[in-house]
């Protein structure tokens, strides 16, 4: 029995914390030691010392590994709650399963490196510098931070405090970092571009500074197999002060070569209409030296639609501005103190104006605002001519014929600016929603011509000549889109064609039908050809016998061909003759050609391409802007190669970001419209 008691009495206790896992425990004569398995230090390891001086130590030990500390603190709390809890209900738990419940380590996913199937146990991984300092530059290009901010002591404490074996380096290093993601990145979107067996279309803007710089940035817009629009920007090139307009032509031709996609292009987007034929036309014969331009390149030359919107709305408020500057003057005054707001609301009363809006001023570089603040002070006409007669010291009232005048211009502006929300607002601006809005513009402008107000006609004269510019080089394209949403075809050409052109309508509407067939022919035959796609029925030629006395193998080739023919011609045919889709605002035409595209080989490779021509190149946020693509001072002062860095890989790592957000949080669901 002394034996049993004896041996019992030195039974060691059990250890429980998840600290023992970190620390070796060693007893010399009565005292007990915890000795650090990654330090070698020793702390007191009494049972009567507790956990904490070893749970503090590990939290400062340098060469431990990158154990969690949330951890083991999370640990620390759910224990403390748990004892708390047990202390007023009574409740049968099992010690063993609430062990393993906190010691379990977390486990979370890693975005960009460790992804989808890779994980990554906070409770056995190592710290990793290199890493860490990748995360880091992928966080300051994602969120557009500048680089200066690994030197701000905020971040520096900041870091310190959330991961003490972070090495916080200097803003070159990161820089360095932010080129290494931007080689990797491009390496991935140069692959996938070149593995899409479609045309690319790109879109060239200007940008500048307030530094007077020029920057041209150029990206791609393609319809990939899965039918969704893609857009990647491909280059963000540094415009030398001793460029000249001659040598613009070279330096976009030299980045659609580093590309590798000049053989690929079907159409070229400019932000302008101004840009000079010349330089279009050296970069046509460039790219015909490497295959020939469908269509004889008609459709190749495209100006920005939003481009040409802007600018006759800056002729309409530019002739109207002396009138503009009185409305201004008079929201100004009716703000300037409650009494004289006051005063402005009970003549509002009287004039039977329940509905009080407030009056709004504009900022002059959103021409948005302005058509609000016009619209607002035309609804408040005839108080604010009551104001002139009350208040002397009021100078800024406007003569009836200049009411009239910013009436005119406003109802016409309404037009402007709902179609402009129209063609901003889509969440998938594909080439067929132009076409409608852009020919209820045209009709406008002519009526708009024939005003007899000389003042109003001779400004709609100026804006028009602008307008026919643009639709001269666009109309085309414009009408080839839009007869490729099977909701319009042909109809919707000949619809608005004899609005437009009246007699002469038919002819326009033959160039439409006979350019859409040209189009379709360079399809057919480009349709055998590998980078064409192979999974076309008929794509390959049939196999012959191998004899050489065969004399019929030019014939087999014969057949193929004019039997391709044949099916192509029939295949434009078909979907022509076929009753249109029925309109309805979920109506989604990338849908409708993924779903048809078996009955429509040949043109849904045709619409693939043609659908993802953009046709503006003006960013949602800027729509209303009277200035261009302005770059802000912290970018424009980087060297040329990291702003390219920067800018392009923020570009698809956004877009990455967003797919990986779409595909998480819903499953694709796929809409199959009967026809």
């Amino acid at each position: 029995m002394e034996v049993s008691t004896e041996s019992s009495i030195k039974k060691p206790k059990r250890l429980t914390s998840i600290v023992w896992n970190h620390f070796e425990r060693i007893r010399k004569a009565d005292i007990c030691y915890a000795v650090c398995v990654h330090c070698n230090k020793k702390l007191s390891g009494s049972s009567n010392s507790g956990t904490t001086h070893l749970r503090n130590h590990l939290m400062r030990c340098l060469k431990r590994s990158n154990y969690d500390v949330t951890q083991l603190l999370a640990a620390k709390r759910r224990k403390k709650e748990t004892s708390l809890s047990l202390t007023t209900v009574n409740v049968n738990y099992d010690e063993g399963q609430r062990k393993d419940e906190y010691i379990k380590p977390t486990v979370v996913r890693y975005d960009q490196e460790q992804r989808k199937d890779e994980v990554i146990s906070l409770g056995s991984s190592r710290f990793d510098q290199e890493r860490s300092q990748l995360d880091l530059a992928r966080m300051i290009i994602l969120h557009g931070y500048p680089l200066a901010m690994v030197e701000h002591i905020g971040f520096k404490i900041f870091v310190k405090n959330l991961q003490p074996l972070f090495e916080i380096v200097p803003n070159s290093s990161i820089e360095l970092s932010c080129l290494e993601i931007y080689e990797k990145e491009k390496q991935k979107v140069y692959e996938k571009i070149n593995r899409f067996h479609g045309r690319i279309n790109i879109s060239i803007e200007t940008w500048t500074s307030q530094e007077n710089s020029e920057f041209l940035c150029l990206t791609a817009h393609y319809i990939d197999e899965d039918w969704k629009l893609q857009k990647k920007i491909l280059s963000f090139v540094t415009l030398d002060s001793s460029h000249t307009e001659d040598m613009l032509a070279e330096v976009i031709i030299k980045s659609l070569m580093e590309w590798d996609i000049e053989c690929k292009l079907f159409a070229v987007t400019f932000d302008t209409c101004s840009v000079d034929d010349d330089i279009v036309h050296r970069i046509k014969d460039r790219i015909s030296q490497s295959r020939p331009l469908l269509s004889n390149g008609q459709l190749f030359d495209v100006r920005s639609a939003s481009h040409v919107l802007n600018l006759i709305v800056h002729d309409a408020l530019e002739a109207l501005r002396e009138v503009i500057q009185k409305i201004r003057g008079s929201v100004r005054y009716v703000k300037s103190s409650q009494e004289t707001q006051g005063k402005f609301n009970e003549l509002a009363q009287q004039v039977g104006i329940s509905d009080l809006k407030n009056l709004v001023l504009d900022s002059p570089t959103q021409w948005n605002s302005t058509y609000i603040m016009l619209e607002t002070a035309l609804a408040y006409r005839n108080v604010l001519c009551l104001l002139r007669e009350n208040n002397p010291d009021y100078t800024s009232a406007l003569s009836d014929t200049e009411w009239e005048w910013a009436s005119s211009i406003t109802n016409h502006l309404k037009l402007l600016f709902e179609i402009t929300n129209v063609l901003s607002g889509s969440k998938c601006p594909t080439a067929n929603i132009y076409f409608p809005e852009i020919c209820d513009v045209h009709i406008q402008l002519i009526e708009w011509c024939k005003s007899p107000d000389n003042f109003l006609s001779s400004m709609a004269s100026k804006m028009k000549l602008k307008f026919d510019r643009y639709w001269n080089k666009c109309s085309l394209a414009l009408a080839v889109a839009a007869v490729l949403d099977p909701r319009f075809k042909m109809k919707l050409v000949e619809y608005y064609y004899s609005q437009i052109y009246g007699s002469t309508a038919l002819d326009r509407i033959k160039e439409v039908s006979d350019g859409i067939k040209e189009l379709f022919s360079a399809y057919s035959i480009c349709s055998t050809m590998v980078d064409q796609g192979s999974a076309l029925p008929g794509n390959s030629l049939p196999i012959t016998t191998s004899d050489s006395r065969d004399r019929l193998k030019d014939f087999d080739k014969f057949l193929h061909e004019t039997s391709q023919s044949q099916t192509v011609i029939s295949d434009l045919e078909k979907y022509l003759e076929e009753p249109v889709f029925p309109r309805n605002c979920d109506f989604n035409v990338l849908n409708w050609w993924k779903v048809h595209t078996p009955r429509y080989p040949i043109l849904s490779m045709m619409a693939r391409d043609v659908l993802g021509t953009p046709m503006s190149t003006i960013a949602p946020e800027a729509t209303f802007s009277s200035g261009g693509r302005l770059l802000d001072s912290y970018r424009s002062s980087l060297n040329p190669d990291t702003r390219q860095a920067l800018i392009c890989s923020r570009d698809w790592l956004q877009m990455e970001s967003e797919a990986d957000c779409n595909h998480s949080s819903s499953s694709l669901t796929l809409c199959v419209e009967a026809s």
